[in-house]
């Protein structure tokens, strides 16, 4: 018989336990239950997803998963406005492995408002607000298996999860508010870690995680309308397949939407260099027209990104017909391509960035990366304070073409094997 130990004499944790019952039943009118009060058997072969649904459907709210294997047959949804506020928990020890194609757990809310207060629904307000998933590990186990979905959400948080050897790891859907993903371990998963599908969605945190391994992308949004999201202290690695499409650690695409207010700050964003066209990170601004106001402007923007560690890969940043970005404070090596590659984009500030080669990175091809900096059809852009070193196999360390309205000033330029700033086709433009 396996015997937990403890701290605290019999009485003391007789007790402790009772006290902390007697509070759950005080400040919730209801005590937290178990999914084994349901039935769950947690031996990793007979289905609980029914269990777990049935402690969902049960209203208790505060839903525990104690150690365990879980096996699913079919997706738990959650509706939201059905069964009110809503917590499924685990300390860590309790794994879900869903054995058939779809979402392992499914958050379901109806809010349709912003995340302005005025927006926010009473039904949604009392029943659905901030449904929390967390101390869990969820593991695929069939080909289209999936974490996490949701949708029609407000304040939705997830965390202390690891999700792996699934399809999409957190994928959100449809519409969703002010949502926050952290401390997670989103790993070795066949598609998207973070996935913003096609979501209207302002206001999401994602911070404090690993997020790497993912065949399809690590943050990736496609399509959608997208606003105020911050991606922050992350190691975010190695998330593209040898033989997947192009993707990116971080990939987000306006294509069929909008996007605008990202921030991208203090993160460790590196590897795969050997992936078709890997980029740490890609922003492709090009958006749907907006109405009169916007004078015919179709590229999103407003943009940060500061202080991260990026390499490895076949572009470090990759922006592409975007406006509005600042990128400053970052140290990049290993562009296999290019570190930096601006196409088709307006009102750039790149300041002060190191973009290095270490001959203590030239193991394995380290020291075929030919990196650099390239602008292509841009105007009105400012660098300050770059530091290129060593480019090699490239026309310049700086190269500019069909660009205008650029101010060059402070910048170190070193030891490249052809020129250190070559422009083609360029007009109204200072260095100094």
């Amino acid at each position: 018989m396996t015997r937990c130990n403890s701290l605290f004499p019999a009485g003391v944790a007789v007790t402790l336990l009772f006290a902390l019952a007697l509070q759950g039943q005080t400040n919730r009118g209801t005590p937290a239950v178990s999914v084994r009060d349901f039935g769950a058997v947690g031996d990793g072969k007979s289905d609980d997803s029914g269990a777990f649904q049935r402690a969902i459907d049960s209203g208790c709210g505060d839903i525990l998963v104690p150690r365990g294997r879980y096996r699913f047959d079919k997706t738990v949804v959650a509706e939201l406005d059905r069964v009110g506020p809503l917590s499924i928990a685990g300390a860590g020890t309790a794994t879900i492995i869903m054995a058939v194609p779809g979402p392992a757990l499914k958050l379901v809310g109806t809010h349709g408002g912003t995340a302005s207060p005025t927006t926010v629904k009473d039904n949604v307000r009392l029943n659905q607000r901030m449904p929390i998933i967390s101390g869990l590990e969820i593991v695929g186990a069939a080909p289209e298996a999936c974490g996490i979905e949701a949708t029609g959400t407000m304040k939705a948080t997830f965390s202390k999860l690891l999700i792996r050897k699934a399809l999409h790891g957190i994928h959100l859907t449809k519409r969703n508010r002010n949502v926050i993903i952290s401390d997670c371990h989103i790993y070795e998963n066949r598609g998207i870690g973070v996935y913003l599908d096609h979501v209207d969605l302002h206001q999401i945190n994602v911070g404090n995680s690993h997020i790497s391994y993912n065949d399809g992308g690590g943050v990736v949004q496609r399509g959608g309308a997208v606003r105020n999201l911050q991606i922050g202290n992350c190691d975010i690695e190695s998330n593209m397949g040898q033989e997947a499409p192009p993707t990116g650690n971080v990939l987000i695409d306006a294509t069929g939407g909008s996007i605008g207010e990202i921030a991208v700050t203090g993160c460790t964003i590196q590897h795969n260099h050997g992936a078709p066209d890997s980029a740490n990170i890609r922003i492709i601004g090009e958006s749907q027209p907006r109405p009169s106001y916007a004078q015919g402007e179709l590229r999103g923007g407003n943009v940060t990104i500061t202080g991260n560690i990026l390499s490895d890969v076949q572009t470090n940043i990759h922006l592409h017909k975007v406006r509005g970005v600042t990128v400053v404070g970052n140290t990049l090596w290993k562009g296999y391509t290019n570190d930096i590659l601006v196409e088709g984009s307006s009102s750039i500030v790149v300041g002060q960035n190191v973009l290095e080669r270490n001959p203590r990175y030239h193991y394995g091809d380290g020291a075929t990366a030919k990196r650099g900096v390239i602008f292509r059809d841009c105007d009105n852009v400012n660098l300050t304070g770059l530091h290129i070193a060593s480019v090699q196999g490239q026309e310049a360390g700086l190269l500019l073409e069909r660009c205008r309205r650029f101010n060059i000033s402070g910048c170190t330029i070193l030891d490249c094997d052809n020129c250190g700033i070559l422009m083609d086709d360029v007009e109204d433009t200072v260095i100094s």
